[in-house]
């Protein structure tokens, strides 16, 4: 039996990321653990994550998981969201400035705030409902509407260093990058568990996807 697995350091939504998983991955197993040797078994990883980079990076690195996500990126389909998204990134300029995975080229920056003039005064963080616009075509949007809605919350939000990553973007206070993609890994600054048809939609395909952009 084929599985995914769900790394779980302590800071993430894992109940219902793993509800919403066995919802659409068919026959497969979901695996939500910390263990590396149970995780690289599987054939599908997700990195989930709310809260800060620091803490994040700390985690990892105490439950020796940073290594595993390095070399699992290499050869297994990866489904980054939220934070999990922004620690695959080389930098994150939260809490002073952290060093993070790597997995893509560019940066972690805060959202600016909005002027005191703007018409509409958008708050930071971003919380809330927000369409996401395709850039590219991709395994993962199969049958997911251009323009859907998806639930965001983050105060900070990628800045990939190459354009062709750049999977879909969003705007709030700027036009920022809220999906992103090389090779066998992706990741969504979103969560897909907590936006409805659209979000499991997202899953099912990552259930399916074999890697292959």
């Amino acid at each position: 039996m084929s599985s995914i697995g769900v790394i779980d350091y302590g800071m993430g939504n894992l109940h219902s990321l793993g509800k919403s998983l066995e919802r659409v991955a068919g026959s497969q197993r979901i695996e939500i653990s910390y263990d590396p040797e149970k995780l690289l078994k599987c054939d599908r990883l997700v990195l989930p994550g709310v809260g800060g980079v620091l803490a994040c990076m700390n985690e990892l690195r105490r439950l020796e998981l940073n290594d595993l996500v390095v070399e699992a990126a290499k050869k297994l389909p990866m489904l980054g969201i939220c934070l999990g998204m922004q620690v695959m990134l080389e930098h994150s300029n939260e809490n002073g400035g952290v060093s993070a995975l790597g997995l893509f080229p560019g940066k972690v920056v805060r959202f600016p705030d909005p002027p005191a003039d703007a018409a509409e005064r958008l708050k930071v963080p971003h919380m809330g409902w927000n369409r996401v616009r395709q850039t590219q075509p991709h395994p993962l949007w199969r049958q997911v509407p251009d323009d859907s809605w998806f639930y965001f919350v983050h105060s900070y939000h990628a800045e990939p260093l190459n354009p062709e990553h750049v999977l879909g973007e969003t705007d709030y206070v700027k036009t920022f990058a809220s999906a992103i993609a090389r090779d066998n890994i992706a990741a969504f600054q979103f969560h897909p568990e907590k936006s409805q048809a659209a979000g499991l939609q997202l899953l099912a395909n990552f259930a399916e996807w074999n890697g292959n952009p």
